[in-house]
């Protein structure tokens, strides 16, 4: 970690305790800042603010006092999720005081180079499947960011031999200044969390932040068959741009005769890839791309393709259960993964266990891939059951039943399965009406599918 002294003496407050403000308040401690820690949730007898009190850190939770933002504060550092209107952050605009995320932070204090990762959708999967192809290259890859693991609690004991592999939210992209990956990778760009950015454009200029100080020795990998990533991305940045493309040929990455290619070099046919879908495809020629720009070895790429079979709660495999196919979509908390996932299994009868909070949207936009699917039965649970059942019954699937949670979905899938079925958990909402966190909704969903075994 480089040992900078921009903080020291200087008053900083963390805007949200979790993983990332927790990581980043220790951070800023250990370089002589006066940090401050709050949080909207009462936080007595929280395991990690009474450690940091316990370091001489003040934390506030319980509400955000006014008087915590004045003049003299030098940053504030924002949990990503914490809106923009938010009164605290509001009144350090009018201020103008500095407020970033904690991955402008990690950058500034990191050794170890960054490979960027961000998109509306596959970022997880590409992330995980790149940080095993870097296994592969000089570097000794950390992979962090929005998968799960703060960045600012990594890049204390990352050195120059390491590269971190970051999966980035457009949540955290917006909070940054000056964060420089040497590659960034844009996977696509749809319309998501525009109840947080307002706009399509808005929430396109935040994804276009991971390659907005990239340099001519930098590297961009963008999906060519993206017309928003080429608009809002690509044509401003100033990296080496690397396309990869699931329709045509690019100079880049690219899928010929049911293989995949880089720059005219064969990697490996479609069908040995690992990763099931469609969708998997871009994933699978993204990390390519990024890997060989890398220097990474075509036949160490290829035994990564074959050989991973997915992210925890992305369309995991969770084995064969009676005859049964199981994958944990959890992480699928929106229209567009929930179709991508269904279309994964084209010859294939399914179960499909779906619902969750309630964000005001409808389900209209889902209703053709359910057709198209072979669907046995849905089983539907959380806020959203209603909207999911007109859904349903628009697409005309017969079977449909109403469950209290994925616990009692569980044993009514595999009632209504055969053996050579899939049974799908694949939401198409969050989680936070019945889980704390998508990662929990999952763990459940395997739970309850291992009393089956």
């Amino acid at each position: 970690m480089k040992a900078i002294t921009d903080y020291k003496n200087k008053r900083v407050l963390v805007l949200g305790l979790a993983k990332s403000g927790y990581a980043v308040a220790k951070v800023m401690h250990a370089l002589g800042a006066d940090v401050t820690v709050n949080d909207q949730k009462d936080l007595s007898g929280d395991p990690h603010a009474e450690e940091l009190k316990q370091m001489g850190i003040r934390v506030v939770g319980g509400g955000h006092p006014s008087e915590l933002v004045d003049g003299d504060l030098a940053v504030l550092i924002k949990n990503p999720g914490i809106p923009y209107s938010n009164p605290l952050i509001r009144k350090a605009e009018r201020l103008g005081i500095r407020i970033i995320t904690e991955v402008e932070i990690a950058c500034e204090l990191s050794d170890a180079s960054f490979i960027g990762v961000t998109g509306s959708n596959g970022k997880t999967t590409t992330t995980m499947l790149l940080g095993e192809m870097m296994k592969g290259s000089p570097f000794e890859p950390i992979v962090a960011g929005n998968i799960g693991t703060a960045l600012t609690s990594i890049v204390q004991t990352a050195t120059k031999k390491n590269v971190i592999v970051a999966e980035l939210s457009s949540f955290q992209l917006v909070g940054t200044e000056r964060f420089h990956p040497k590659v960034a990778v844009v996977l696509n760009i749809y319309n998501h969390h525009l109840d947080y950015h307002g706009t399509l454009e808005n929430y396109a200029a935040a994804k276009a932040r991971i390659t907005a100080r990239q340099t001519e020795e930098d590297i961009l990998v963008y999906n060519a068959d993206s017309e928003r990533v080429k608009q809002f991305v690509a044509a401003k940045s100033k990296a080496q741009k690397i396309p990869f493309s699931a329709s045509r040929k690019t100079d880049g990455a690219y899928i010929d005769n049911e293989s995949i290619y880089f720059k005219g070099e064969p990697i490996l046919p479609c069908g040995e890839i690992g990763l099931p879908g469609e969708h998997n495809l871009e994933n699978a020629l993204a990390a390519t791309a990024a890997a060989k720009t890398c220097g990474v070895p075509t036949a160490h790429i290829a035994k990564v393709l074959r050989s991973f079979t997915g992210a925890r709660h992305r369309l995991e495999y969770v084995g064969d259960v009676q005859g049964r196919a199981i994958f944990n979509d959890s992480k699928a908390t929106n229209i567009l993964a929930t179709s991508k996932a269904l279309g994964a299994f084209p010859e294939k009868g399914i179960v499909l266990l779906a619902g969750g909070l309630d964000r005001g949207n409808t389900f209209e936009r889902l209703v053709p891939y359910l057709k198209q699917a072979h669907i046995k039965a849905v089983l539907l649970f959380g806020q959203t059951q209603e909207k999911l059942l007109d859904a349903c019954q628009k697409a005309g699937i017969r079977t449909i039943k109403r469950v209290g949670n994925v616990e009692e979905a569980v044993p009514e899938a595999f009632h209504e399965s055969a053996p050579g079925d899939v049974i799908l958990l694949s939401p198409a909402c969050a989680s936070w009406d019945q889980y704390p966190s998508f990662e929990v909704r999952g763990d459940m969903f395997i739970r309850e599918v291992n009393k089956f075994r």
